[in-house]
């Protein structure tokens, strides 16, 4: 077949791989079920890449004991981590077992393959999925000392790249806005597509969503929807799933934030659902059920959205994903708030608080505030109410986050203007209000505009 039939040869590696293997050709199965696992992550068929690449794997015990076999057991750890992280999700233990014997053999090898980048990359991902952030941080700083000591402009951007994505959820807004644009400005979208990196997914869509999440939190909503339109267009014409994937749900978290109608957030949870569905994607369609429970609570479906939501954040807490759990549970506060049942969504922001200090993720750490203010005066307690939202500003003013301030102060201003003290409410909301400079026709401005129109 190799002699005579080179196309199938390259179609099919794994039909090669299986005859090599049932000839005990222990080399020759090694190299092509790795060609095989490579192939199908590429084209986004990660149950079949994992089981490929497994195969492969207990062949390798079979070659000679030499740097080369080595080599090889690194790349497979590599490639197997990245299709587990699809097919399983970032923080699945299997992940982390994968990159860790990958980081054993790059140490082996003396730090001297070239996959090195790969290894602390993977490595990367899965600390900051499972909200070690201390851990995600110095994996990052390590792919950027490493970049630059081989002058390797792609994965310096990578490691721009991961150092933003750590600081974003540490709610150092401005920082990530810092490195992504150092990142975007060496990415060439020619050269350092997701074939040369070789992750779960591409980089430069990765950069592209969490530099349009970062600008939102800042206050440049028009700057955001752009940049939010170039990344899922790019990662449509990818054609990647697992990169389609993780697009849909940054864009569908920050139009969740942005009170968009839920009926169109539930037109987005859904196509995340059926991309999940399709490609064997647990871990993202259980945060496609987190924002498909809270869209449907959001339009009077509440116990249908509840379950979704608690099952979902339940799958997540599970595997270890922490991250965006206290995110979850400040949105299922919200959800039995708006079910009339305030008393447990205060409960939910309890642990939301508690999880926030253990990991230190502080991102949405000043809407957690803003809703537990909402939730108090649903109980009937204003003054405590009233404080709930000056830590909410007093929060996002710190992360210099101007739409989580702009949400708290609106929510306190309302509360003010139904006290009577509408003089207090209006110089508050007015200077906060003033700041913007785009993004007029964002519903957040619109209701702020609104309340200061009705005061004096």
């Amino acid at each position: 077949m190799e002699e005579n039939f080179p196309d199938i040869v390259a179609a099919q590696p794994a039909l090669l791989a299986q005859h090599c293997g049932e000839a005990r050709l222990i080399e020759k199965a090694v190299t092509y079920w790795l060609k095989a696992g490579q192939q199908s992550l590429a084209h986004s068929a990660m149950i079949e890449a994992v089981a490929q690449l497994r195969k492969g794997l207990d062949f390798i015990g079979g070659l000679p004991d030499t740097i080369e076999r080595e080599h090889q057991e690194l790349e497979y750890h590599l490639i197997l981590g990245s299709a587990l992280t699809a097919a399983q999700g970032y923080a699945a233990p299997e992940v982390g077992e994968h990159f860790a014997q990958a980081v054993l053999l790059w140490k082996r090898l003396g730090k001297s393959s070239l996959l090195g980048w790969r290894v602390l990359g993977g490595l990367h991902e899965y600390h900051l999925v499972r909200a070690e952030l201390m851990l995600a941080c110095r994996d990052a700083e390590e792919i950027f000392e490493l970049a630059q000591s081989q002058h390797d402009a792609l994965w310096e951007a990578v490691a721009r790249t991961c150092q933003a994505t750590d600081c974003f959820w540490l709610g150092e807004f401005v920082a990530a806005r810092t490195y992504l644009d150092h990142a975007l400005e060496r990415y060439d979208p020619k050269l350092h597509s997701i074939d040369a990196v070789r992750l779960a997914f591409d980089p430069v869509s990765l950069s592209l969503s969490y530099s349009y999440r970062s600008l939102f939190c800042l206050g440049y909503f028009d700057q955001a929807h752009s940049r939010r339109d170039e990344a899922l267009s790019l990662a449509r014409r990818l054609s990647h799933a697992n990169t389609l994937a993780l697009t849909l749900f940054f864009a569908i978290q920050q139009d969740a934030h942005a009170q968009l109608e839920p009926t169109l957030v539930l037109d987005e949870a859904e196509e995340l659902a059926a991309v999940s569905a399709d490609h064997g994607f647990p871990f993202w369609r259980t945060l496609a059920d987190v924002y498909r429970g809270w869209c449907l609570s959001m339009l009077g479906r509440s116990e249908e959205g509840l379950a979704l939501q608690t099952n979902a954040i339940m799958s997540n807490r599970t595997i270890g994903a922490l991250l965006s759990v206290p995110l979850q549970l400040t949105m299922l506060a919200e959800s039995y708030g708006n079910a009339g049942r305030p008393n447990e969504g205060l409960r939910q922001l309890e642990e939301a608080a508690r999880l926030i200090e253990v990991t230190q993720v502080r991102m949405g750490e000043a809407d957690l505030h803003r809703v537990r203010g909402e939730l108090l005066i649903s109980v009937g307690d204003p003054t405590a109410a009233e404080a709930a939202f000056q830590q909410a500003i007093a929060a996002a003013h710190r992360q210099n986050a101007k739409f989580w301030e702009l949400r708290a102060a609106t929510s306190l201003v309302r509360l003010w203007r139904d006290q009577g003290n509408r003089t207090e409410a209006h110089d508050l909301l007015a200077p906060i209000y003033g700041w913007f400079t785009e993004g007029f026709d964002t519903p957040v401005l619109k209701e702020a505009k609104a309340l200061l129109d009705e005061l004096p």
